[in-house]
């Protein structure tokens, strides 16, 4: 087996950064009406700005393949091109289409050589299912370098028009055309943008993080379903979804909105990664305290706290100066917000070698999580 090392990191962030109180000019009104729901949401999670791969008319500016590509681009120089690539790793929750995948597109844009693709899907986790995939390739020698990627372009799904026609609906029935609190949440939520590592057998040089191991773990045996697109929750808890309703169904049901189940959220997220983290600490047999920084990814800000407690609890207290989070800065990026802190981090000139870094991710969609260990090098 050989060492891998994260040797640079990149990302794309589309057009400018969007203040909350643009955020209408963008997405637009539900039904012509401002949203009540959106200061509560953005007074929780505390985010200030995001970035949108879309104009004020609402026309696309990027695609997530293109937002990929571009974060890819951004890693390479005259010592490391496109055409060095020997495998590409892309996770996202919201590829551009079903078929062909993500990683596929992703390649057609690069243009390079012939290589070999691995595509991940899911919600903020697939983004370290595709950085694990690199790495176990080039820890056991099936390659010496991993470009891994996690994206988001959720901008298309927040915008009015995708709940215009169920708010028409809802209308009719009695003149306050309000949606269900689950699938307005997101929108006050969610960003897009992408981040790319490149993962080789050798540092650079100069500054490098050791992979030192990633561990991830789904809980859907023990728990329903939580944030679901394509889709409905039943009341019973099960999921169906878009091929069991009738196309004119789609739009007055918003089954392709993304949505989440709020108080299944709350009462389980941050209880599952706290046993998680624990498990992992005992199994890895890991000093929580030689940790220097925590890369906690937060859905809201208004889960720090909660984490932070639950932690303490635990026994597993890392104070709050080692935190290190950028989600007022840049929004939740789904599966590119763990390479976003990190590539913040990283080119921050603030790392030192020996250095440890602890990443949390946490995943709602049917509560997945992953940690991963890295050391400065």
């Amino acid at each position: 087996m050989q060492n891998v090392y994260i040797t640079k990191i990149a990302k794309f962030l589309p057009n400018k950064p969007i203040s909350n109180d643009e955020m209408e000019n963008f997405i637009g009104m539900i039904y012509n009406k401002r949203s009540l729901a959106r200061r509560i949401v953005l007074s929780k999670n505390k985010i200030t700005c995001r970035y949108y791969a879309l104009d004020e008319q609402g026309n696309t500016t990027h695609n997530n393949a293109q937002l990929t590509a571009r974060a890819i681009e951004n890693l390479t120089d005259t010592n490391f091109t496109t055409e060095d690539i020997e495998m590409l790793c892309c996770g996202t929750t919201s590829p551009d289409q079903i078929l062909p995948s993500h990683a596929s597109m992703v390649h057609g844009l690069l243009k390079s050589k012939n290589i070999e693709i691995g595509s991940f899907s899911g919600s903020c986790c697939s983004g370290m299912q595709a950085l694990k995939f690199g790495y176990l390739s080039v820890l056991s020698g099936n390659t010496e370098n991993a470009v891994c990627t996690g994206s988001e372009r959720v901008s298309r799904w927040m915008l009015a028009s995708t709940f215009d026609k169920e708010a028409e609906k809802l209308a009719a029935l009695n003149n306050d055309p309000y949606l269900a609190f689950d699938k307005e949440f997101l929108r006050w939520m969610l960003s897009d943008g992408a981040s790319a590592a490149l993962l080789q057998n050798k540092p650079n040089g100069q500054l490098s993080l050791r992979v030192e191991w990633i561990d991830m773990s789904s809980f859907a045996n023990i728990k329903e379903t939580c944030m679901y697109a394509g889709s409905d929750k039943m009341e019973d808890g099960t999921i169906k979804g878009w091929s069991e309703y009738q196309p004119s169904e789609w739009l007055d049901n918003s089954i392709f909105s993304l949505k989440q189940d709020v108080k299944l959220l709350s009462s389980n997220i941050v209880e599952l990664g706290v046993n998680y983290l624990k498990d992992i600490v005992t199994k890895r047999n890991l000093d929580i305290s030689t940790i220097n920084y925590l890369l906690p990814h937060l859905s809201s800000e208004f889960f720090r706290e909660k984490i932070y407690d639950s932690m303490n609890e635990a026994g597993l207290h890392v104070p709050k100066e080692k935190w290190f989070t950028n989600l007022t800065k840049v929004g939740n990026v789904g599966s590119a917000s763990a390479f976003l802190m990190l590539e913040e981090l990283f080119n921050s000139g603030k790392l030192k070698k020996g250095e440890k870094i602890l990443l949390m991710v946490p995943e709602s969609a049917r509560f997945s999580y992953s940690i991963s260990l890295l050391t400065v090098c």
